[in-house]
């Protein structure tokens, strides 16, 4: 099994024995792709599901910091932290495996914090918005978190 994203295609595929068995559409990052710290770019590369966090919290729950802030997102909560980049529902944290391009040094997706994670219903699927992340509906996170194991590889390509 292994998760395939596309940056052109705005697509996350979850591959089973050669065969797309699903796919997502997502929102990769505004700034486009690069492996650079501080860039807000979406990484290329090969990655491995490094840790799965959320797996009993009820859909859009808030997270900061990888931990619940025990707030389910809603319109209200929106418009008075107007300005947070919301990671809601799931977080399937990335670490880079290419050592010089998504691994160690100022490349690392890791210490990047980079994540798949679901975002609220109002943001634009389909369509590049991230701060480098891989946003998806809560729907489709759940899912997704559901369906993929812990080390769980995950190639993000340009293509």
């Amino acid at each position: 099994m292994k998760l395939i994203v596309s940056i052109p295609q705005q697509t996350l595929s979850l591959i089973k024995e050669n065969q797309v068995v699903k796919s997502y559409s997502v929102s990769t990052a505004l700034a486009g792709v690069g492996n650079e710290k501080n860039s807000g770019q979406t990484p290329l590369g090969k990655h491995k599901i490094r840790a799965k966090i959320g797996g009993d919290l009820p859909k859009n729950s808030v997270l900061v910091g990888r931990r619940p802030t025990g707030e389910i997102y809603n319109e209200d909560l929106a418009q008075t932290y107007p300005n947070r980049d919301w990671v809601l529902t799931r977080i399937l944290w990335l670490s880079g495996l290419e050592k010089g391009i998504n691994r160690l040094g100022n490349q690392d997706t890791m210490q990047r914090y980079i994540y798949i994670h679901g975002t609220p219903d109002s943001e634009p699927m389909g369509i590049p918005k991230s701060h480098g992340c891989i946003r998806m509906r809560n729907e489709d996170v759940i899912a997704l978190f559901d369906s993929v194991p812990l080390g769980c590889e995950v190639e993000i390509i340009n293509a």
